[in-house]
């Protein structure tokens, strides 16, 4: 840490917050009524995924949420997230590569999660050889709104309360903005209602696109990460369980993409800014930086796919399959 030049901070801050020192771096209305009057109190079913590993996956990245170091400072709650920009190559298939911007080496960055009112406190380190920064979707003040670039070798802390409830993101505002996006600095951050949603298996997917050959069109597409991944290796779920998906949007340079399930809908909470869902359907439409909460169950088992329904994306890479695993009775 003692080359890192400090941005907004001084010396009294960082012995308070312990960065002098070590540092360790996470439809219809009937339907929707029928829905409602599930039984929800039985348990969460999360089949196991088929591979056990600590290497970070996209499988792994669906159900990782990185709730922070959590503390208590004068009678609130304080969640802790440490995050540092890098720089590395990954293997988009067998005759791509790619140089990313990541954050703690991931693409996309952790899943942030809060519960409304908490205190974030997100403590970034670039060490990515550019200037980068991180700016949150949400409430927050001037100052702490990302827009500043964060030179290399440097650090600068993003502290503000946890608002609105919703699903967001965030992303490095660093001009170009697309650039940014496009080599990996962004992610999802989730802020929970005060109420808690009632139960589901949850899971995180961010679509995005890839420009390997910097000529600002996308030649790749990906959910979480790699192209094709959860055509290979598909998401295992449980029959009749209901899944709640966050999905976010993070394809630049085309300007909308769809999401859309086989055969089943899903209901749809618009930015999670709701309890409840507002309407049902089996394809939705999102801009770029556009999140929803969908929700659904599987009546039956099987591989059932999901994708944009641009098929150029789809084919080049933003395409999965749910595997649904029967409950036995």
């Amino acid at each position: 840490m003692s080359n890192f030049k400090l941005e907004k901070l001084n010396r009294r801050q960082l012995l308070q917050w312990g960065l002098l020192g070590g540092v360790g771096l996470a439809g219809s209305a009937i339907a929707l009524q029928q829905w409602k009057r599930q039984p929800l109190e039985k348990a969460v079913q999360v089949p196991p995924l088929p591979h056990s590993s600590t290497e970070t996956t996209p499988l792994t990245m669906l159900r990782d949420f990185d709730y922070g170091t959590v503390t208590q400072e004068n009678g609130r709650t304080v969640r802790e997230f440490r995050v540092e920009a890098q720089t590395s190559t990954i293997r988009l298939d067998n005759a791509h590569t790619f140089i990313t911007w990541n954050l703690n080496g991931r693409v996309p960055g952790p899943t942030f999660r809060a519960t409304e009112g908490d205190r974030i406190r997100v403590i970034f380190y670039n060490k990515a050889g550019h200037s980068h920064s991180l700016h949150f979707h949400g409430y927050h003040a001037a100052d702490m709104d990302g827009i500043k670039p964060i030179r290399n070798n440097s650090v600068m802390i993003y502290e503000f309360d946890a608002a609105p409830f919703g699903v967001h993101l965030y992303h490095c505002h660093v001009a170009p903005v697309t650039r940014h996006i496009g080599k990996g600095l962004y992610g999802m951050f989730i802020i929970d209602p005060p109420q808690p949603r009632p139960p589901a298996d949850e899971m995180v997917l961010i679509m995005a696109g890839y420009d390997v050959n910097d000529d600002q069109k996308n030649e790749l597409y990906a959910f979480n990460g790699l192209p094709h991944y959860y055509m290979h290796h598909p998401i295992p779920i449980q029959q009749n369980q209901l899944i709640r998906l966050y999905v976010l949007n993070m394809i630049e340079f085309d300007p909308v993409a769809t999401f859309h399930l086989h055969a089943n809908l899903f209901r749809v909470n618009r930015t999670g800014r709701s309890l409840q869902a507002t309407e049902e359907t089996d394809v939705i439409t999102m801009g770029t930086a556009e999140r929803h909460i969908l929700e659904f169950s599987f009546r039956e088992p099987g591989k059932f796919m999901f994708h944009p329904h641009q098929d150029a994306i789809a084919e080049a890479g933003c395409m999965g399959f749910f595997d649904v695993i029967e409950t036995k009775a």
